[in-house]
């Protein structure tokens, strides 16, 4: 009964992201850019996936299996997050949503991050979470929210938003997200680990921040050092 109430969650999750109006938008980029070719001859790349024949098509393209195993949460940050988009399971190629089971340790971070192409409905089915999200410049908001099991939040398309397990034992969530392929880019992660790296003089004047903090933080996210321009 409990594995019925989890797998309804979840469903719920995924139609209410279907159900979501899209009139009066641009389809919505599948990768970060798509450099328009205007030599017909050039190479293309397609933004987003080439279509498989119908007659060609079997139950198994529309099959993903392994939602049920917990993620592996033994790193920094004490969190997993298992994505299943249109890479992992090719019958969500166009139908513009994609699913995430996130594991969390005691007081693990599923951490600041945005999701490019994507709205993210976020349901607990374990363990107690703080999560928030923040608007744009200039308000710069943070709407935030202790969630139980059972309680659903969403964070809308691009904002930068976060997860936090308070308690003492593992928490379990499921994400609902409206894209196939929603992208994610880890605001730490992507700042002081980009390749190259950006200038340290850069990142010091940013964020009012030593040289030497800004250059030990670079090492400590794979960055490198950023050097001076």
């Amino acid at each position: 009964m409990k594995g019925l109430k989890v797998h309804l969650l979840v469903i719920g999750v995924v139609l209410v992201l279907q159900s979501l109006p899209s009139f009066g938008f641009d389809p919505s980029p599948l990768q970060d850019f798509c450099v328009a070719a205007s030599d017909p001859r050039s190479p293309l790349f397609v933004n987003g996936k080439f279509c498989k024949d119908p007659k060609y098509v079997s139950a198994n393209d529309f099959l993903f299996q392994g939602l049920n195993i917990p993620g592996n949460t033994e790193n920094p940050n004490g969190s997993n997050v298992t994505l299943v988009n249109v890479d992992k399971l090719p019958g969500l190629n166009t139908l513009g949503v994609s699913l995430a089971r996130i594991d969390y340790a005691p007081y693990g971070l599923n951490p600041p991050h945005t999701h490019p192409r994507a709205t993210e409905l976020l349901v607990v089915v374990e363990g107690t979470l703080l999560v928030g999200f923040i608007t744009s410049n200039p308000d710069n908001k943070l709407f935030t929210k202790l969630l139980y099991k059972g309680d659903v939040f969403v964070f809308p398309i691009g904002l930068i938003h976060f997860q936090f397990n308070v308690g003492r034992t593992p928490a379990l969530a499921f994400a609902g997200l409206g894209s196939q392929n929603p992208g994610v880019i880890t605001i730490a992660n992507a700042v002081f680990g980009s390749n190259p790296p950006i200038p340290i003089d850069v990142l010091a004047k940013a964020f009012q921040l030593d040289s030497k903090v800004v250059a030990y933080l670079q090492q400590r996210f794979g960055g490198g050092g950023g050097g001076r321009y």
